[in-house]
């Protein structure tokens, strides 16, 4: 077991967050203090998000991709404040697979729910099929991944048990593995989740009206099966409901949801959840590019058995979304919170926000209880070239649409060409670094415009240094524009002249990465000790 998988596990299991002297985020808090929300609830990249209500309590997945640990679970008392309490993935299966980079693989849109006393999470790997983890708490610890079903282009599976104990699992498929797309399925499983007992019936073709129908969502409610499904694609659909009296159909649709004249594009894919009170919510998405898939909560009523979601000022009962409103009726009133960021590394146990792009491997990074995480070289081999293809990224999402970040950390090089940097990082990316050099250490910028067509970096400026002290800058603005920039010791910020601008990653937002390589061979590596993390506004 890899150290810093042990770690993962410890971290799910106690809960911990480092915060920065707060529990909530200096770039982006959507809790207004005065019983009112704005969107996003969650300004980051959470994409594909299915929430459940267990009694009092909320719990959210979302998406990871090739990022671990994965399968990222969220805790909410009121919709509005969410705590990120850990992840049910801490490797991604199978392992050897993915110690390499695998852009846009691993955990598509999940779902969670609740049933028996166990916690379900079902995942698809578009590559790999539909795999089941479980837990009895859901801050873990998480059963291995079993995998239901083997086969590629199986996306977005969702399970409902039936009053009558009989289990099934809706799903869709991925047209770029499986050939075929924009229908939904539903399959009859065994009762445990275990495996299919049945083949899949086509309940809905959404070529016509919702094309890359996708990502659905099951419930009942009223005597009616309901899929909650988006229509359109991911930066242009809408929010589809399907409703039968059947849970294999036959169908009816219509739009619940779409942008109407907001600025929410594609509002869709997300969960419907009740309160304890009677109310009815609903959380979405909304493509941001280079800032990923932010969260958005709707209010949700029903009319006639069908769901309108956000405002209707037409009454048409397709809803657009809101951007500021009343936060949900709870019992006991809700400290504001959010998702950490930054990161004092001040205990063993650093924030649950760090992930690497690839199975990570022991004596990449080690949490000390001395202030600060110790980041050991890699060697990098000449088959990788770029940043694209290296796994020990340390990274986490961006927290707002601006914000500034530092890095805080003394350089321990041992060899000619150990280097550490900051990067804002997708299939573009610019970055700022410090390497040892024959003639001392050097500061350099680099870009690459083209990482994931196999461009290569390009040096932008660079300057000598002394002292191993250093600070990292990061200033990021509306429409994803950035600037790179450096300290050394207590001088002022060094600002690089050329201003960058944020890409995506594969279906992914852009992600501000750490990263300490080396291009030899040896038994002894430098390091880097990074002493603090900040984000602020």
């Amino acid at each position: 077991m890899k150290s810093w998988i042990i770690l993962s596990t410890l971290l799910t299991l106690m809960n911990v967050q480092a915060s920065f002297g707060q529990s909530y985020s200096r770039a982006w808090v959507p809790d207004n203090g005065d019983g009112t929300y704005k969107n996003p609830v969650l300004n980051a990249d959470y994409s594909d998000p299915d929430a459940i209500r267990v009694v009092d309590d909320f719990y959210l997945v979302s998406s990871s991709f090739n990022n671990i640990p994965g399968l990222p679970i969220l805790h909410s008392r009121d919709l509005v404040n969410w705590r990120l309490i850990g992840h049910a993935l801490t490797v991604q299966p199978p392992e050897e697979h993915f110690s390499t980079v695998r852009h846009g693989g691993g955990v598509w849109a999940p779902s969670i729910r609740f049933h028996q006393g166990e916690f379900y999470i079902f995942y698809p790997d578009p590559d790999m099929g539909i795999y089941m983890v479980k837990a009895r708490k859901p801050e873990g610890p998480w059963s291995a991944p079993h995998l239901v079903q083997a086969g590629k282009g199986l996306i977005d599976p969702c399970p409902f048990w039936d009053a009558d104990g009989r289990a099934w699992l809706a799903y869709a498929y991925a047209g770029s593995r499986a050939g075929i797309k924009s229908i939904i399925v539903v399959r009859p499983m065994a009762p445990d989740a275990s495996r299919f007992t049945g083949p899949p019936v086509m309940v809905y073709d959404g070529h016509v009206q919702d094309p890359t129908i996708e990502g659905p969502k099951f419930y009942k409610r009223n005597g009616w099966y309901y899929i909650f499904a988006p229509g359109g694609g991911v930066s242009t659909g809408w929010q589809t409901v399907l409703r039968s009296r059947q849970i294999l159909g036959p169908y009816e649709r219509k739009v619940v949801l779409a942008q109407g004249k907001t600025n929410v594009n594609g509002p869709h894919q997300g969960a419907w959840v009740d309160t304890r009170s009677g109310e009815d919510w609903f959380l979405h998405f909304q493509d941001k590019g280079p800032y990923g898939r932010v969260v958005h909560l709707q209010p949700m009523r029903w009319r006639n058995d069908w769901p309108v979601i956000g405002e209707d000022p037409d009454g048409d009962g397709t809803g657009e979304p809101v951007a500021v409103h009343k936060k949900p009726k709870v019992a006991v009133p809700v400290s504001i919170t959010t998702p950490p960021d930054s990161d004092e590394f001040d205990s063993p146990f650093p924030g649950s926000q760090w992930q690497w792009q690839a199975n990570p491997k022991e004596g990449w990074a080690f949490p000390t209880p001395n202030g600060f995480l110790r980041m050991f070289s890699v060697y990098q081999p000449d088959s990788i070239r770029t940043l694209w293809n290296t796994p020990n990224i340390l990274g986490q999402k961006t927290p707002a649409d601006s914000f500034s970040a530092q890095v805080i950390f003394t350089f321990n090089p041992r060899h000619i060409g150990e280097r550490f940097g900051l990067v804002l990082f997708g299939t573009a990316y610019a970055g700022v670094s410090v390497v040892n050099t024959a003639a001392g250490l050097v500061i350099e910028c680099h870009e690459n415009a083209s990482a994931e067509k196999g461009g290569i970096d390009r040096l932008i400026a660079s300057s000598p240094v002394t002292g191993s002290d250093l600070t990292f800058h990061l200033r990021v603005k509306a429409g994803g524009k950035y600037l790179l920039g450096y300290t050394a010791g207590n001088s002022k910020v060094d600002w690089f002249d050329k201003e960058f601008t944020a890409s995506p990653g594969k279906w992914v937002g852009a992600r501000i990465g750490l990263y300490m390589l080396r291009n030899n061979i040896t038994n002894d590596a430098g390091y880097v000790d990074v002493d603090a993390f900040r984000i602020a506004k």
